[in-house]
């Protein structure tokens, strides 16, 4: 069973932290949700609070199969502040392990020099990271090598079953795409 850390702190943006545990725990991948703080509930964006699953010091990299940061730019800046998001971030990118943000998370992505040359975020967030290889509305999901980025709250279905398609394959996919009535997503 793969195996995904989703690790979010206050500011979090829910829509993609949500809908991503959600689709990715539908094909039945493990996921696991990881505080920054000692504290198990983390408040989003939007007031929506998130009882997590464990803190983030307590993860190894070596057991994940990815790592996805949801955005929102409250917590985009602490997940870009924090040592262990930073080392596991740098450590899942010298495996060659995957690894995927939304919104306005490739921000935490560059400051880990793990983001790619071609990726998309939340617009205008490009302008804390960098132009060049910005993709803009030109895609729902890019993908750079182990490196997959996706624009906002509007798009995390769509990002989260992509997610799916490349840990658990073309048929997981296409039945929870199904099942969620998701066709926009093609």
């Amino acid at each position: 069973m793969s195996k995904v850390l989703v690790p979010i702190a206050g500011g979090f943006e829910e829509i993609e932290a949500v809908s991503v545990i959600d689709i990715l725990r539908r094909a039945e991948v493990e996921v696991l949700v990881a505080s920054l703080n000692e504290h198990s509930a983390v408040k989003g964006a939007n007031g929506i609070t998130i009882v997590c699953d464990m803190n983030i010091k307590d993860v190894s990299a070596d057991s994940l199969d990815m790592i996805i940061l949801p955005g929102g730019w409250g917590g985009t800046h602490a997940l870009a502040d924090d040592e262990n998001v930073q080392s596991i971030l740098k450590e899942m990118d010298a495996k060659g392990k995957n690894i995927a943000a939304i919104c306005a998370a490739p921000f935490a992505l560059n400051k880990a020099g793990v983001l790619k040359h071609n990726y998309t975020c939340y617009p205008s967030v490009q302008e804390q990271i960098r132009e060049e290889g910005y993709m803009g509305d030109k895609a729902m999901v890019v993908e750079d090598g182990n490196v997959m980025t996706s624009r906002g709250p509007g798009t995390a279905i769509c990002f989260a079953l992509a997610i799916v398609k490349k840990l658990k394959g073309q048929e997981t996919y296409q039945a929870i795409k199904s099942g969620v009535l998701a066709g926009f997503c093609d």
